[in-house]
């Protein structure tokens, strides 16, 4: 069986929402909720995008067993490497250990925004090397300077640490970024169910947990759906070279007006029948994912986790557990 998380998107909550969606997750029986970091929401529609690490702090204080991830957050520009660790250790103490460092090389629409510019994805890839080593270096708790082709330490050291360092998990869009993954990382997350990534990343030495997230949007309605995941989810189809580059949820806006209800609903489960949930989760764990980050878009965060609780996971549990079975047997 698949680790099932839950998303918990900045874009479209604020922080008391957040803090409450978490806590209803973990009664809901949800293993592990993964946050977005973002400055900037991708739509203005969207309405939201409080400060991350604010709210898993409250979220570790409020909750008891549910583990906690970043998906994800960029090291190297809108934060220096030494930050991150920080904030990091901080969160695995409030929570007990309950945590895992995602991070990415990020994306323009939230990083430009202190002035550093954007460079290429070559240059962002090496950023993200050097951050990894910088996290590294002060998990082991003593005084490091660090001495990279982009990013300088000097002298710091991280005082309040648990006693293990929470796993590092790299986002991968592609071959490269997977390879990455597997040569610095504790593990692979991944925003499309894409099996080759997963190929690339085993191949590579990757032995750690594989983490995919798959966009869904419960409704009563279909046609309400489809609606919703427009209004709030337009710009996911855009491709990642444009998901990366443009600058405002304005720029975004534009990008997708061509886009349609149809488009977006398209490859997306929505609606009120269970069997599409359980076959996208399905199609992830045959890509080579043992952990689904669920995705609700939209407002309606309370009755998907009502669904979820009531119908999804039942559903799950019965249809997917024999396939679970029969993959361990075969491996």
């Amino acid at each position: 069986m698949p680790r099932l998380g839950y998303k918990l998107m900045t874009e479209e909550l604020g922080p008391r929402e957040l803090v409450t969606c978490a806590v209803r997750a973990e009664e809901a029986g949800f293993e592990f909720a993964a946050i977005s970091d973002h400055f900037f929401p991708w739509l203005d529609e969207q309405g939201h995008s409080p400060f991350a690490w604010s709210v898993l702090g409250a979220i570790a204080t409020a909750t008891e067993r549910i583990g906690l991830m970043t998906a994800v957050t960029c090291p190297t520009l809108r934060y220096h490497p030494a930050i991150v660790a920080q904030a990091a250790a901080t969160v695995s103490l409030l929570s007990n250990g309950r945590f895992r460092l995602g991070l990415g090389s990020g994306e323009r629409l939230n990083e430009h925004v202190v002035g550093g510019g954007w460079p290429s994805v070559q240059i962002r890839q090496e950023l993200l090397e050097e951050a990894v080593d910088i996290i590294r270096l002060l998990f082991e708790g003593r005084m490091a300077s660090y001495e990279g082709q982009h990013i300088q330490l000097e002298s710091a050291r991280l005082f309040d640490l648990p006693d293990a360092p929470p796993e590092i998990l790299l986002a991968a869009g592609g071959p490269q970024a997977a390879r990455i993954a597997a040569e610095k990382a504790d593990g692979l997350v991944a925003s499309e169910t894409d099996p080759d990534l997963v190929s690339v990343y085993r191949d590579a030495g990757g032995d750690g947990p594989c983490y995919v997230e798959v966009s869904m949007c419960w409704s009563q309605s279909e046609d309400e759906a489809r609606e919703t995941l427009h209004r709030y989810s337009r710009w996911s189809g855009l491709g990642w070279s444009v998901l990366a580059e443009l600058p405002t949820p304005r720029a975004f806006d534009e990008a997708s007006q061509s886009v349609r209800p149809e488009d977006v609903a398209e490859d997306t489960p929505h609606g009120p029948d269970t069997t599409r949930y359980v076959e996208a989760i399905g199609e992830a764990i045959d890509a080579g994912f043992d952990h689904v980050v669920l995705h609700q878009v939209g407002p309606k965060q309370s009755d998907f986790l009502r669904f979820f609780e009531q119908e999804l996971m039942p559903a799950v549990r019965t249809q997917l557990r024999p396939f679970a079975e029969e993959e361990r047997a075969t491996s």
